[in-house]
Formats: C-alpha cells, sequence, structure tokens
C-alpha cells in the first residue's frame, strides 16, 4: 500500500530550487523491488526539475547519538563533516547504478533533482557513490543493465567513464573536499 508523504516538511515555507516550486504530493513511498520500500514518482519529472528537498535537521553527534529504532543505514555523512539522519521520504530512496536523479546543493540546501525523464510511478534511484568516500561496499541487485553488481560507497572507485559522466553531479562541497582529485578528473576528462 502507498502512502503519500508531503516533500516539504510542515511548519517550514517552501522553497524553490532553479525557480521550481516542488508540490507537496510528487512522490509516494510504497514497496520497491530494488530493497524494501522506495520513492516513486507520483507525477511525470522532466530532466533538472525539483524532486524533493532533503530535510537535514536531525543532525548525528556525540551529543545527539542515533535513537533507539534510528539505522546508520539511514544515515548521510556530508562532505562538510556533518552527520545527518535522513527523514521520510528521502531515507526511503533507493540505490541504482543508473539513477533517475541526483543530489544537487543551492542555498545550503540540498535536493533531489531528476537526472533524467522520470514517469509517474518508476521509483527514484540515485547512485550511492557520488559524493562519498570510504571503505563501505554492498552486493547491488538494482535490476539496470549498468548494474556494477559490485558497489563501493568511494566516487573515486567508480569506473573512470561513469567517474567522468557523473563529474556533474558532484556538490560543491564535495569538489572542495577532493579538490586535487576532482581536478586529476577533470584533466583526463578533458583529454578524451
Amino acid at each position: 500500500m502507498a502512502r503519500t508523504i508531503v516533500a516539504q516538511p510542515s511548519g517550514r515555507p517552501t522553497k524553490a530550487y532553479n525557480g521550481l516550486a516542488m508540490d507537496p504530493a510528487s512522490v509516494v513511498v510504497k514497496q520497491s523491488p530494488i530493497h524494501g520500500e522506495g520513492v516513486f514518482a507520483a507525477t511525470d519529472f522532466h530532466e533538472g526539475d525539483v524532486i524533493l528537498r532533503f530535510d537535514d535537521s536531525r543532525l548525528v553527534t556525540d551529543e545527539n547519538p542515533l535513537r533507539e529504532g534510528e539505522s546508520i543505514l539511514h544515515c548521510a555523512w556530508l562532505p562538510d563533516g556533518r552527520v545527518v539522519y535522513a527523514q521520510e521520504p528521502e531515507r526511503y530512496t533507493n540505490h541504482s547504478c543508473d539513477p533517475s536523479a541526483y543530489i544537487k546543493e543551492a542555498g545550503g540546501v540540498r535536493y533531489f533533482v531528476a537526472r533524467r525523464e522520470i514517469s509517474a510511478g518508476e521509483e527514484i534511484t540515485i547512485d550511492y557513490s557520488i559524493d562519498n568516500w570510504g571503505d563501505v561496499w554492498w552486493h547491488c541487485d538494482c535490476g539496470s543493465a549498468r548494474c556494477r553488481e559490485t558497489v563501493y560507497n568511494d566516487f573515486f572507485r567508480l569506473p573512470l567513464e561513469i567517474q567522468i559522466e557523473y563529474l556533474p553531479y558532484l556538490t560543491q562541497a564535495y569538489r572542495e573536499r577532493f579538490r586535487e582529485q576532482v581536478e586529476e578528473l577533470e584533466r583526463k576528462a578533458a583529454r578524451r
């Protein structure tokens, strides 16, 4: 059974990204063929459309650790060092090796943005390797034709051609944190 999730937390004014306001009923959470529950489009999205605004209000710190019932699997480690516990519906966004969306930061706010056309009813996915680093890996069951089967959380462990493809999707904070590696990747891309 699908449930509509309001994309904008209540009590907060709706903010637009790139001039686009988000429709509060634009996504639903329901059972996913990829894993557990997933976030699905309730309407069509065009490439570049804002799908969802992240609610980064739940910081995980030494003083404010994970609470009972919260899973570390729902945490996001941001390039600026913050650890954020993902809220609904974004916590249900699954990984795909051929993602339909990516994360864009504007004005200190993170958004899901459509990477391509997304039809109503389609699962909204991101590639967890974009903007990430570390030694985490897992077996992937995304089912896409581009499935890498083993996914490493570290962007720089992606195959070179995928790193180059994903360059436009890296956030400014990630680019700053990994400036030397990103600049080297940009040089490699320019030589192709």
